[in-house]
């Protein structure tokens, strides 16, 4: 078995939170099943953990180089725990990954939630005589024994088995697409990705607890099919993206709108494919020269970061069952993404309305949340509506709004746009921060006008004449919208991989960048080498 991640994310403790690592200096298998229990239990439904053995910590980080395990115990300590996971109740059965770091070996058991959780453990799991057991569940960064009350917790959540991690009863493993498995594996920096061909999906399925029942009937879960499936509107109707502008306003006038082509695909092709469409025909970036300052403001009308957030948590949180598909709305002054069911009941109105932070104790696609982080789509667990609002706070941009029914049946996550992109003349404040520096909230009285003629695509007609209709010079439009949809992609691209990744000819392609820099549409920042590219 093999981590579906790089060995160091964990020492590291990037993409995967901190509670949910545990490092332990060598084998005691007394304290360790404790923290086995209590990762199975998954209390704060987080996902279990990670227990990394032959490894010492000190102050929470990990002490390179490892002390590590002598290779002659690795195989008893492996027998030792058959014998140890048959005595927990139920019996348990950790993952065990062996690896070699700093020249050692280490031991890594990987702890997910339970099915039938929840889990007690002997207090002294190596002891001959009678053995009393507990429940113990994860406190801060601590296993403890859990108190009457959370006891009767840990039981009441028996049955909440989260969608993601239920069996698929009527999906096969050809419906798993080796080259989407292997391609996620890869991303991660997993030792499994050159195995996918080789060993085939069920048993790399295997290695990362992605197959549910009997080696001889073994079922797919539910977030591997979102994740590795081409096609996963197969098992999950309306799994996909709806994108409608409504120019008007969908109040002022809804007969006016155009639709833009369903998005479809696996969760993270979806995710991918919306974000680089709202790239490409939505954001837009403004910059704001301040009298007496030598740097000039810029700012965007929705910055990516907060747009990017709001599209992963709709699809994270969203029922897989529903028929109804992720809606994306893009009005004059804002944006909505609509997402079905509604925030969970235990949050509170108040909460929503204050749209600061909302933690709830069930996740309906806990490990879909654990695969996007490690993709860096998504933060820790309740961090993304403070990450939202945080982002448009930068840029100076009013608060997101959240709303739902009162059968909590469907959200709304309402994002406004930045009061400078308006078409009305709108006042923005402009200030300093004692350090001479910008943010969003810098913003202090400039009055500006945001009209269809400060538009990139309009920008582009002007530089290159369009008015002029040789299709020659429309083609250089064409072609500059590719090429600045790069550049936004990686602003540190070469205009080798530009010729490459555009298909334009490198010759032309350097004609249309000279034309870009001089006509002030980008400009190189940097060394050639170290530099990156910025559109204006």
């Amino acid at each position: 078995m093999d981590l579906e991640f790089n060995i160091e994310d964990l020492f590291k403790k990037r993409n995967i939170e901190s509670d949910r690592i545990e490092f332990k200096k060598g084998w005691n298998p007394d304290d360790i099943y404790h923290s086995v229990c209590a990762y199975a239990n998954d209390y704060d439904n987080l996902g279990g953990g990670y227990i990394v053995v032959g490894v010492e910590e000190r102050n929470g980080i990990a002490v390179r180089p490892v002390l590590g395990i002598p290779e002659k115990d690795l195989d008893s300590i492996q027998k030792e725990m058959i014998g140890y996971n048959n005595l927990m109740a139920p019996p348990y059965f950790p993952g065990v990954v062996t690896e070699r770091v700093d020249g050692k070996w280490i031991l890594v058991l990987v702890c997910r939630t339970g099915q039938p959780r929840p889990y007690k453990v002997p207090e002294y799991i190596t002891s001959k005589k009678d053995k009393k057991y507990y429940y113990y569940i994860r406190y801060a960064t601590s296993s403890v024994k859990a108190n009457i009350e959370q006891e009767r917790e840990l039981v009441n959540m028996a049955d909440q088995t989260p969608f993601d991690a239920r069996p698929n009863q009527s999906a096969s493993f050809d419906d798993i697409s080796p080259l989407l498995l292997e391609a996620h594996l890869r991303k991660t920096g997993s030792k499994l990705a050159s195995q996918v061909k080789e060993r085939g999906v069920e048993s790399i399925l295997e290695d990362m607890q992605l197959l549910v029942g009997p080696p001889e009937h073994r079922y797919i879960q539910n977030v591997a099919l979102m994740m590795f499936c081409e096609y996963p509107e197969k098992f999950f109707m309306y799994t996909q993206v709806q994108m409608t502008v409504f120019p008007e306003g969908s109040i002022n006038n809804p007969s006016l709108s155009e639709d833009f082509p369903i998005i479809k695909g696996s969760v993270p092709q979806m995710i991918e494919a919306t974000l680089e469409r709202f790239k490409t025909l939505i954001l837009r970036e403004k910059v704001i020269k301040v009298k007496g300052q030598a740097e000039a403001i810029r700012i965007w009308n929705y910055p990516y970061q907060a747009i990017e957030e709001a599209v992963v948590n709709a699809f994270y949180h969203r029922d897989y069952l529903s028929y109804e598909p992720v809606t994306i709305e893009i009005e004059p002054d804002c944006i909505n993404i609509i997402n079905f069911p509604g925030i969970d009941r235990s949050i509170s109105d108040k909460s929503i309305e204050e749209g600061k932070r909302f933690v709830s104790r069930y996740y309906r696609n806990r490990r879909l949340g654990d695969f996007l982080k490690e993709l860096d789509l998504s933060e820790g667990h309740s961090t993304g509506v403070p990450t939202i609002q945080e982002e448009l706070e930068k840029n100076g941009s009013p608060k997101a709004i959240f709303h739902t029914d009162e059968d909590r049946r469907a959200m709304r996550i309402q994002i406004p746009i930045h009061p400078a992109f308006l078409n009305d003349k709108k006042e923005v404040e402009v200030v300093k921060n004692d350090n001479g520096g910008k943010s969003g909230s810098n913003l202090k009285r400039l009055s500006e006008s945001t009209g269809k003629n400060e538009m990139l695509s309009n920008s582009l007609n002007n530089v290159f004449n369009i008015n002029d209709v040789e299709n020659d010079v429309k083609s250089d439009v064409e072609k500059a919208k590719m090429i600045l949809a790069e550049i936004r992609k990686n602003n540190k691209i070469s205009q080798k991989s530009l010729s490459e990744k555009t298909g334009i000819p490198y010759a032309t392609l350097q004609r249309l960048m000279n034309k870009l820099k001089k006509d002030e549409i980008i400009r190189r920042v940097g060394s050639a080498k170290g530099g990156y590219w910025e559109i204006m």
